[in-house]
């Protein structure tokens, strides 16, 4: 079994607003599936940290997660800025089930076991404190985080973070998310959001003793990124 991460399908099969027309995005959807048939296998796990469909609400968005469902391998599925079918965690695993969608699973103030670790996380935000609004977003997800990855020790397992903005992007750094990061000694941290030319301020490497990722799905060639 292997694990593998990928944000930013951004899939639209019947919302009506698909990424062909920018740059690099070109057959998205074709290359997706390609490259998931070729490397991710039935048996494996692979986690989307945010913005999975452009569909308004869980019938929208059927389709795209009937494609999700259909492709090898059990999918942990967070949220991301565009995810405007998100609901609750009861609608939402209700949907997965009517639809039979049993590939398909949620990761909110929770924990999947994946072997010695735990995969945790939230959406993030922005480190932006100009408008009082984003405050409490940040106190909402920081404190989403502290839950997600108390759920994986609670547990004795390692916690590995996938979140969606970025902890550090360029200069910017997301001090209240980041702080939790370093409050559990968090070592391997994967984001997305991240687009186009802003891939040139993405954050890779070790940054503040944390092994940083940026696995959108169009910085990674549509390919996804195998973590072990």
């Amino acid at each position: 079994m292997s694990l593998f991460v990928i944000a930013d399908l951004h899939l639209s099969l019947t919302s009506g607003h698909p990424m062909d027309i920018f740059p690099g995005w070109e057959n998205y959807v074709t290359r997706i599936k390609d490259n998931w048939l070729e490397f991710v296998k039935p048996d494996d796990t692979v986690v989307i940290p945010g913005d999975v469909s452009w569909g308004m609400g869980l019938a929208a968005a059927k389709e795209d997660f009937a494609f999700i469902n259909a492709l090898p391998g059990t999918k942990i599925i967070s949220k991301g800025n565009h995810d405007y079918w998100w609901n609750t965690v009861s609608k939402m695993e209700r949907f997965f089930t009517e639809n039979g969608f049993d590939t398909l699973h949620i990761l909110h103030n929770n924990t999947y076991a994946y072997e010695g670790f735990g995969i945790c996380g939230t959406r993030g935000w922005v480190n932006d404190d100009s408008d009082p609004g984003d405050a409490l977003v940040i106190a909402r997800e920081v404190q989403r985080l502290e839950v997600s990855i108390k759920a994986a020790l609670d547990r004795g397992l390692e916690p590995l973070v996938f979140l969606h903005y970025p902890p550090f992007f360029g200069q910017e750094r997301a001090d209240d998310i980041v702080e939790v990061l370093h409050k559990y000694n968090i070592r391997r941290c994967f984001y997305g959001h991240v687009h186009g030319k802003a891939h040139r301020k993405a954050v890779t490497g070790m940054t503040e003793g944390i092994d940083l990722r940026m696995i959108s799905a169009d910085f990674l060639n549509f390919v996804p990124y195998k973590i072990m």
